[in-house]
Formats: structure tokens, C-alpha cells, sequence
């Protein structure tokens, strides 16, 4: 294994300098599940979640969230993100979540995309507690990253 960017000659945590990395177009995507029971996923499509629209609020939270990653996560740097696209998808025995983040710049948005899921999951788990004890959060993978070069 090569030398560890995120630690210094010390060994201690450190942010890593992407000031002398070109600029990049980059993407990345993500997913993650929550598992829920069958009447919680029936509230879910008829709206019936005491708490609001779970769909919407929690595609909401994940916009939310991927634009502030870099204020949860100690060693991320701020981007310049230009579109996030979160969706929250009812299958038989819960939601999927669906990131997708992108940015032109020096460093990837794959933990965006990962902070978009997590959230939006929290939120659904959130509005659901009160009606469901065995939710479960699940599956939560980086589905791919791209960087393509771009001319200025």
C-alpha cells in the first residue's frame, strides 16, 4: 500500500491539498433501502404519514444534506456542486434512494452522493418511527463515480 493522503508525516488526520488538480467534470451516484412493513409502506403511498409527504421531504433532505457534506465530514472539502437529483422510490417492502451529484471541480462527490442517501433514509425513518418499530436501513454502496476532463 502507497502513502496515505489524509495522513501527515506525523500520522496524524489531515485534509488533503487538491489545490494543483486540474478541474474535472464529476459524477457520482449512490443508493441505499429502508426496510419497512407492509402497512408503513401503505401509509407511505396514501399519504398517510401523520408527519407529512415522505417521499417528497425525504428527497428534499437529501438535496439538503449533500450541499452541507462537507460541514458533517471532517476532511471533505467544499465543492462547487452543480446539480443533485435525489429519488425516493416505494418498493414492496420499503423505499430505495437514489443520489446522483455532480460537480466541475478538483475532487470527487462521492460522499455527497452518499450523505445524500443517508439522510434522505434518516428522514423516512424519522417520519415513520411512529408507526413502524422495525425499520431497518440497509444497502447503502456507492453505485459508480466519473470524472471526464473538460476545456476552458
Amino acid at each position: 500500500m502507497g502513502k496515505l493522503s489524509h495522513i501527515d508525516e506525523d500520522g496524524r488526520a489531515q485534509m488533503v491539498d487538491v489545490g494543483g488538480k486540474r478541474l474535472q467534470y464529476r459524477v457520482a451516484r449512490a443508493s441505499g433501502f429502508i426496510k419497512l412493513e407492509k402497512a408503513t409502506v401503505g401509509l407511505i403511498k396514501q399519504n398517510d404519514i401523520k408527519k407529512g409527504d415522505v417521499l417528497t421531504v425525504s428527497e428534499i433532505a437529501g438535496i439538503f444534506a449533500a450541499k452541507k457534506t462537507f460541514e458533517l465530514i471532517p476532511l471533505c472539502h467544499p465543492l462547487q456542486i452543480t446539480k443533485v437529483a435525489v429519488k425516493a422510490k416505494i418498493e414492496e417492502n420499503g423505499v430505495r434512494i437514489l443520489s446522483s451529484v455532480s460537480c466541475v471541480g478538483q475532487t470527487g462527490v462521492e460522499m455527497e452522493a452518499l450523505t445524500a442517501v443517508n439522510v434522505a433514509l434518516l428522514t423516512i425513518y424519522d417520519m415513520c418511527k411512529a408507526v413502524d418499530k422495525n425499520m431497518k436501513m440497509e444497502d447503502i454502496l456507492l453505485i459508480e463515480k466519473t470524472k471526464k476532463d473538460i476545456s476552458l
